[in-house]
């Protein structure tokens, strides 16, 4: 039997869905998720996911908001992470047949705390990856101080699940104060994933640390669809800029641009588009996505993204033996583990 491991949904554990309620600063940052039972309830959650049948398993992640969006004040934000995976792990124990993992949360707020949580989560509660959002409170993940992170992530061979960041705050043009009509969301968090990926890119990361597994959530997002843009467009870096010289940094990357961008890792959660993953798959290739559905915020509260993305894998004309390494091989070597 071919499991079908779904690696980026998420969850409310309740402990922390309690305190996140008394110590949220924005309460509109969580005005959603309030009426989404399936995040906090966990009866809801396994009501819908017996019509998928025992082989649909859950690696389970924490909901948005950034932990470090929810408070400033520091003791607040380092306890919430100890709490979310505290409480994710305490789920994998109790439900290990439905729950066969959890993706660690980190306090990103608090580099060097995050370095530590990182470390227990995984070495201590085993967790089996961690989700980085494209930016922390503003700030790039290619920043320095984030740097001592990804060394660990590498050296745990704990895979980054990179998830995109962007409110309504963010205008949409510069003589406006908020973006309109959800653009944040419906763009904004495409653009959000391509830009993190492109600043990690000529960041050297990947020459740096070769080893390193990073998953960019939704299939990539900008990416297979701008191939073109990525590949002979960025062959020409520096030659659009007058004050940076951008050509001796291409000159000195091991690779090709595009052959970086090659080396991420992406998964199926397209809200239901066949040709969205009929692109990243191309894009990507059959060893490097990984199934996905970003349960639960779909317009029925958990199972529409679940059953149209498994509708679309199991009609996609492919091999077996690549449908089986989507369902369940390519996340069997993305989390070193079997399940």
């Amino acid at each position: 039997m071919t499991l079908k491991i779904d690696v980026f949904n998420h969850i409310f554990p309740r402990p922390f869905f309690d305190r996140l309620q008394d110590v949220v600063v924005d309460r509109a940052a969580v005005k959603r998720w309030l009426h989404i039972p399936f995040l906090y309830d966990l009866d809801v959650r396994f009501r819908t996911l017996e019509q998928f049948g025992p082989d649909y398993r859950q690696i389970l992640s924490l909901s948005a908001p950034p932990i470090e969006s929810i408070n400033p004040d520091r003791g607040i934000t380092l306890d919430l992470a100890r709490l979310a995976n505290d409480s994710m792990a305490d789920l994998v124990r109790a439900h290990p047949a439905r729950f066969p993992g959890f993706i660690a949360s980190l306090p990103l707020n608090h580099p060097d705390e995050s370095v530590a949580e990182l470390e227990r989560s995984v070495r201590d509660l085993g967790a089996l990856g961690v989700q980085l959002f494209s930016n922390v409170n503003g700030l790039p993940l290619d920043d320095p101080r984030f740097w001592p992170l990804l060394e660990t992530a590498d050296r745990l061979r704990c895979p980054i699940l990179l998830h995109p960041a962007r409110g309504a705050g963010f205008a949409d043009y510069p003589g406006e104060k908020k973006s309109l009509y959800e653009i944040w969301w419906t763009f904004g968090w495409p653009y959000e994933t391509s830009v993190a990926m492109q600043r990690l890119v000529f960041s050297r990361l990947f020459d740096r640390l070769p080893g390193i597994r990073i998953l960019s959530h939704h299939l990539g997002a900008m990416i297979p669809y701008f191939e073109g843009r990525i590949g002979y467009g960025l062959d020409q870096l520096g030659a659009r800029t007058a004050d940076e010289d951008y050509g001796a940094l291409l000159t000195s990357l091991r690779k090709r641009p595009y052959d970086y961008f090659k080396m991420f890792w992406a998964d199926t959660a397209v809200f239901g588009s066949r040709s969205a993953t009929e692109c990243g798959l191309k894009f990507f290739g059959h060893e490097q996505v990984v199934f996905a559905s970003d349960a639960p915020f779909d317009p029925e509260g958990g199972a529409l993204y679940i059953r149209e993305t498994l509708k679309i894998l199991d009609s996609l004309e492919i091999s077996e033996p690549d449908r089986r390494n989507i369902y369940q091989g390519n996340a069997e070597r993305l989390f070193n583990r079997k399940f």
